[in-house]
C-alpha cells in the first residue's frame, strides 16, 4: 500500500486534470445507467400499457444516452492519457536522475542488465497503474456506486439479496492479493536476471563466437527463460482459479434475484419491467466487481515492480555533496596532495595504507607498480568515485569532499585504459568534452590529439557513426578520440591510464604526441604499464601493496636498484 500511495503521489501536481477526468467518468457512468431504465419503460408503458406514442421519445432518449456516454468516455480517455503520459514521463525522469546520482559502488555491485531492467521493464509495469489500473478502478468504482444506489431505490429487498456474495468476494480478493504479490516479486526478479544475461551476452558476442560457445550460451539462456516462465505460470495458475471463481460466485447472486423476483412478479408486487430493469442493473453490478478483481491482479504486478523502482529512488549515494558546500569561483590551479590516505574496499583488506605525496601544479607524475598495488584506486579517490576511509585528498589545499562533485569532476580529464565512446558520431563523442564548442574547436582538439587525419578518412568524416563503444575504431583511434574529448574539456588536471594493448609503432608515436599536447601546462597523472615510455615525466611514484615505496626520476630509480629497477628490467627482458 505504501508503494501505491507513492505512485499516486505523482498525481498531486495535476489535481485539476484529475478532477476534470473524474467529472467525465461520472458523466459516462450516469449515461450508462439510463438505458436499463428506458428498457423498463418500453416493457411496462409502451408494450403492456399500449402507449405506442411514447416509443419515438423513448428511442430518442436511448440514442441520446448512448451518444452522451461515448462523448464522455472519449473525453475521459483523452484526458486520462494526457495525465498518464505526463506522470509516467516524470517517473521515468526521476528514476534516471536517481541512477545518475548513485555512487560507482552501486554499479560495481550490480549488472548493467539488472539496472536496465529497473529503468525499463519495472518502470513500464509501474506505468500500468496509471494507464490501466487507475482508469479501470475509477470507472468500475463509480459504476458500482451508481448501480448500488439504483438497486436500493428500486427494491431494497432485492438489493440486499444481490449483496449476499460480496463478503466472500472480498475475502477471496484478500487471500489472492497476499499470495500473488509474492509471486510477482519472483517474476520481476526473473525478468531482471534475463535482462542482465542478455546484456552480458550481447556485449560479449564476439567472445561467444570466437570460442564457439553458442550452444553453451543457449543452455544458459534457456535455463533463465524457463525459470522466468515458471514464475509467470505460478501467478497465472492462481489467476485461472481466482477469476472464474469470482465470476461464478457473482452469477449465483443473479440466480437468487431471478428466483425471488419471479415470485414477486407473480404476486403482483413487482412489474415485469421492474424485474428486467433490476436484472439489467444487476448484470452491470457484477461487471465492475470483476473489473476490480482484474485491476487487483494488474496492481499486484505493478506494485512488485514499483518496489524495485522505489528501491532505486531511495538508495542514498555513498559519495555525495556535503550540506551547504559551495564551488570555488575559479578553476583549480592543479596542486594535488594526498595526506596519509587510507582506503579499503573491504574492512579486512587495505588497498592504500597511509600514502602521502604532494604534486605541484603542472607536474607530470607517473604511477608505477604491480597489478593491484592501488594506482588506479588512488586516482579514483582524487575524482571522488570513492571517499577515503582515512586521511585526506586535497586540490589547491582544499579537501575534495568540501567541493561540489560537479565542480571537482570538471577540473579533471580522464582518459581510460579502454576508452569508452558512445554509439554516435565522432563529432558527438569529441563534443562530450564541451557541448557548446564550435566546429573549429572540435577540429582543433582532434588535430592536437593526432586524430584529425584518420577521422577525415572515415566514410563520413566527423559525422561517421562509430558503433557501440566505438567498435568501428581501433584501440589507438579510440584513445586519440578520447584524448581530443579531454582537450576540448580543457581541465587543469589530467589522468591518463596508459593502454596495454599491442599497437603498432606509428600509432604509439601519435598517442605519445597527443599525450604531450594534452599534458602541456596541466597536472598529469599517468598510470604507466610500459615503463620504457616514462623518460619524459617529472617524477615516478612506485606503489606497492598500498604504500609509496620509491619516488624519483627514471634515472634515479634505476640507479637505486630497487622495486622500479626490478620491474623495468623484467619488462625489458620480455
Amino acid at each position: 500500500m505504501k508503494s501505491l500511495l507513492r505512485v499516486l503521489w505523482y498525481l498531486r501536481p495535476h489535481r485539476g486534470l484529475v478532477a476534470v477526468t473524474l467529472l467525465c467518468a461520472l458523466g459516462a457512468t450516469a449515461m450508462e445507467l439510463v438505458p436499463p431504465w428506458i428498457v423498463k419503460i418500453v416493457i411496462d408503458d409502451v408494450i403492456q400499457a399500449k402507449q405506442e406514442s411514447l416509443l419515438p421519445w423513448v428511442l430518442a432518449g436511448l440514442v441520446a444516452a448512448y451518444v452522451g456516454k461515448n462523448v464522455f468516455a472519449s473525453l475521459r480517455i483523452r484526458l486520462n492519457n494526457t495525465l498518464e503520459q505526463t506522470v509516467v514521463h516524470k517517473l521515468r525522469s526521476d528514476v534516471f536522475a536517481a541512477v545518475q546520482r548513485l555512487s560507482v559502488t552501486y554499479f560495481e555491485n550490480r549488472s548493467t542488465g539488472e539496472i536496465m531492467s529497473r529503468l525499463t521493464n519495472d518502470t513500464e509495469h509501474v506505468e500500468r497503474i496509471f494507464i490501466d489500473g487507475v482508469e479501470a478502478a475509477l470507472t468500475a468504482s463509480l459504476t458500482l456506486v451508481g448501480i448500488t444506489i439504483m438497486l436500493f431505490a428500486l427494491n431494497w429487498k432485492l438489493a440486499l439479496l444481490s449483496l449476499v456474495p460480496i463478503p466472500f468476494l472480498i475475502w477471496s480478493a484478500g487471500r489472492f492479493t497476499t499470495k500473488v504479490h509474492g509471486f510477482y516479486h519472483g517474476i520481476r526478479q526473473g525478468a531482471a536476471e534475463v535482462s542482465a544475461y542478455l546484456q552480458d551476452a550481447l556485449s560479449g558476442i564476439r567472445e561467444i563466437m570466437g570460442f564457439g560457445r553458442q550452444a553453451h550460451e543457449q543452455e544458459r539462456f534457456d535455463r533463465l527463460s524457463q525459470a522466468y516462465s515458471a514464475a509467470n505460470l505460478k501467478a497465472m495458475y492462481l489467476w485461472s482459479l481466482y477469476s472464474p471463481g469470482m465470476i461464478l460466485v457473482g452469477s449465483l447472486g443473479t440466480v437468487l434475484i431471478l428466483w425471488y423476483g419471479a415470485g414477486e412478479v407473480s404476486a403482483g408486487r413487482l412489474t415485469l419491467g421492474e424485474l428486467v430493469l433490476f436484472l439489467s442493473y444487476l448484470s452491470l453490478f457484477y461487471v465492475p466487481i470483476n473489473q476490480i478483481h482484474s485491476v487487483n491482479h494488474l496492481l499486484q504486478h505493478a506494485l512488485a515492480a514499483s518496489d524495485r523502482v522505489f528501491e532505486v529512488l531511495d538508495t542514498k549515494p555513498e559519495v555525495a555533496d556535503a550540506p551547504g558546500v559551495s564551488a570555488p569561483a575559479h578553476k583549480a590551479r592543479g596542486e594535488v596532495r594526498f595526506d596519509r590516505v587510507e582506503f579499503r574496499y573491504r574492512p579486512d583488506v587495505p588497498v592504500l595504507d597511509g600514502l602521502s605525496v604532494s604534486v605541484s601544479a603542472g607536474e607530470r607524475i607517473a604511477l608505477v607498480g604491480p597489478s593491484g598495488a592501488g594506482k588506479s584506486t588512488l586516482l579514483k579517490l582524487l575524482m571522488r568515485f570513492y571517499d577515503v576511509t582515512g586521511g585526506v585528498v586535497l586540490i589547491d589545499e582544499r579537501d575534495v569532499r568540501d567541493m561540489p562533485l560537479d565542480y571537482l569532476r570538471r577540473q579533471i580529464g580522464y582518459v581510460q585504459q579502454e576508452p569508452f565512446l558512445f554509439n554516435g558520431t565522432v563529432r558527438e563523442n569529441i563534443l562530450y568534452g564541451d557541448l557548446t564548442a564550435t566546429g573549429d574547436r572540435v577540429e582543433a582538439a582532434a588535430r592536437a590529439a593526432r586524430a584529425h587525419d584518420f577521422i577525415v578518412d572515415l566514410p563520413e568524416g566527423y559525422e561517421t557513426r562509430i558503433g557501440e563503444r566505438g567498435v568501428k575504431l581501433s584501440v589507438g583511434q579510440k584513445q586519440r578520440v578520447s584524448i581530443a574529448r579531454v582537450l576540448l574539456k580543457n581541465p587543469p588536471i589530467v589522468i591518463f591510464d596508459e593502454a596495454t594493448s599491442n599497437i603498432d609503432t606509428e600509432t604509439e608515436v601519435k598517442i605519445r604526441e597527443a599525450l604531450n599536447e594534452l599534458t602541456k601546462g596541466r597536472t598529469t597523472f599517468i598510470i604507466a604499464h610500459r615503463l620504457t615510455t616514462l623518460h619524459d615525466v617529472d617524477r615516478i611514484l612506485v606503489i606497492e601493496k598500498g604504500h609509496l615505496v620509491e619516488m624519483g626520476t627514471h634515472e634515479r630509480l634505476m640507479a637505486l636498484g630497487g622495486v622500479y629497477a626490478g620491474l623495468y628490467e623484467a619488462q625489458f627482458q620480455t
